[in-house]
């Protein structure tokens, strides 16, 4: 596994100049800050230049700031409570204009995640599904919403889908029957549901297929699973991005959706007729 960057700058400390000390020394006491400062915040806060900060962070084996920063903010993903993401929100957001730069976030996340997707564990992943002879999804906290809504229009795609989630029972009771004709989909993003990953460990032991939808290769999620699909999820405050994970979904639902044309014409055109019975959607005025 890669080093992450504490590790880093501990191996690189007696190399560095006096005024790279002064920034890896921020970083190692302050990480939780530093990942939301700009390099030029990072300079001020140490009374340093931005090309100074800069070149830091090629040292460390960065290809630029901006590398090092995200860097920083995985390693603190899992390590930060709510609360203090809150606390740390005012500095990452300090003099922007929110809107734009949540936006900008979220834009960046879909496009590193349409770059580092793999295309042919993407194949495989939709593969996997087909042929199953039944597909859990579990997804829970934040990943709630994300099961939910794959599992809505797998249903209206395919016959064997069952949505994993709190309620009258355990979850183990609702994938107790699950075989290795089975795949399950685990999302997860951080902070990782510890009852997602059971039950993925649960699947394992019973030679399930596993695709986990995650954020990164050091994922929990990630060891359990025979396909891993990496949707990028950064934070803005105290929430995490779920616009990238959104956009792989909504792309194996219209590939699986296309490889089952014929039969979801159908069933779209009897809902339609029930749609319009029943009054289900508003009419236009």
């Amino acid at each position: 596994m890669e080093k992450d960057i504490i590790n880093k700058i501990q191996d690189n400390y007696q190399k560095l100049s006096k005024s790279q000390k002064l920034i890896a020394e921020y970083i190692l006491y302050h990480y939780d800050k530093a990942a939301f400062l700009t390099a030029a915040k990072l300079g001020n806060t140490v009374k340093v230049s931005e090309s100074t900060v800069v070149r830091f962070a090629n040292v460390m084996g960065y290809e630029g700031y901006p590398e090092l920063q995200k860097a920083l903010q995985e390693l603190i993903k899992n390590k930060l409570t709510t609360v203090q993401r809150l606390e740390l929100s005012e500095d990452y957001h300090d003099g922007e204009n929110i809107f734009k730069s949540v936006l900008k976030s979220d834009m960046e996340d879909i496009r590193d995640t349409m770059n580092e997707l793999n295309i042919s564990d993407f194949e495989e992943a939709l593969n996997m599904i087909y042929e199953a002879k039944k597909i859990y999804i579990i997804g829970l906290r934040s990943s709630t919403a994300l099961a939910e809504y794959l599992g809505f229009y797998l249903n209206l795609i395919l016959d064997n889908v069952i949505v994993v989630k709190f309620g009258i029972s355990d979850i183990f009771e609702q994938i107790i029957k699950i075989s290795k004709e089975d795949v399950i989909i685990g999302i997860g993003f951080p902070r990782y549901s510890k009852r997602t990953i059971d039950a993925l460990s649960y699947a394992k032991e019973k030679n399930a297929k596993i695709i986990a939808i995650t954020d990164s290769l050091i994922s929990p999620l990630a060891p359990l699973s025979n396909k891993v699909l990496i949707a990028k999820s950064d934070m803005d405050s105290f929430v995490d991005s779920l616009v990238a994970p959104m956009s792989l979904i909504n792309a194996l639902i219209v590939s699986l959706g296309l490889r089952e044309k014929n039969k979801i014409t159908a069933t779209f055109k009897n809902l339609e007729s029930l749609w319009e019975k029943y009054e289900v959607y508003a009419k236009k005025p």
